[in-house]
């Protein structure tokens, strides 16, 4: 019964962090990438332009990825840090107003004025910043801001998706470049939502289908418009 439990008792959301930063980037590096060497490759440039046009689009893609994701989370915990020292504050001026605040919350949340009284008494006097962050401010170590951890993800994962159109390209025929490409990068989309749901403990096909629409619908824009142009020339 114990082990049955134990199962059942598995969460996931110790690696929201991670693997919010690692699908992104992969799933725009196939995306972004793909999209480039279809349109590129249907306006009719050789292998050589469209290899350097993929080579070009991984590394850009993967530098700013990585300053994006560096630059986004870095706001995130600057906020958090200056509500972190703000709360801090608070406690060294109002202790009696934050105790008051911190049971309110825990009435809220269904316990008796008395029983939310005590616990609010001994998470203070435990540690009364970390109760307040995590009970007032909504902040834990799962969601805690992690700037150079999530750049090197997302520079990492995107380099690894774009890479995979990059193949395809090398081994495919010149005349073929573009429907390959297309089709393998929508299977390894399909693998991609398959992996990130199952990591996460998420539906299969609802991430499969959501990762598969928009790639199909990014690489065969940027591959009409490609055409369009080739056919202008």
């Amino acid at each position: 019964m114990r082990s049955t439990h134990s199962k059942l008792e598995r969460h996931y959301i110790t690696r929201i962090g991670w693997l919010r930063a690692a699908v992104l980037g992969a799933n725009d590096g196939i995306i972004s990438t793909a999209s480039l060497i279809s349109g590129v490759a249907a306006s009719g440039a050789d292998k050589p332009a469209i290899l350097l046009t993929g080579v070009a689009a991984l590394v850009a893609g993967a530098l700013s990825m990585a300053a994006g994701e560096y630059v986004s989370v870095s706001s995130q915990s600057d906020t958090e840090g200056a509500d972190l020292a703000r709360e801090r504050q608070e406690l060294k001026d109002f202790p009696d107003a934050e105790h008051e605040e911190l049971k309110q919350i825990y009435v809220g949340r269904g316990l008796s004025e008395d029983l939310a009284d005590k616990v609010a008494t001994q998470l203070m006097a435990t540690d009364a910043l970390a109760a307040h962050a995590r009970d007032e401010l909504g902040m834990s170590e799962h969601t805690e801001a992690k700037p150079i951890q999530a750049a090197m993800a997302s520079a990492l994962t995107f380099a690894s998706g774009a890479i995979l159109p990059l193949i395809v390209v090398v081994v495919s025929p010149e005349s073929a470049v573009v429907w390959t490409v297309i089709v393998a990068s929508v299977l390894f989309l399909a693998g991609l939502g398959a992996l990130g749901a199952k990591t996460g403990g998420a539906p299969m096909l609802k991430a499969i289908a959501r990762v598969t629409f928009w790639g199909i619908v990014a690489m065969g824009v940027t591959a009409g418009i490609g055409r369009l142009f080739h056919a202008a020339v």
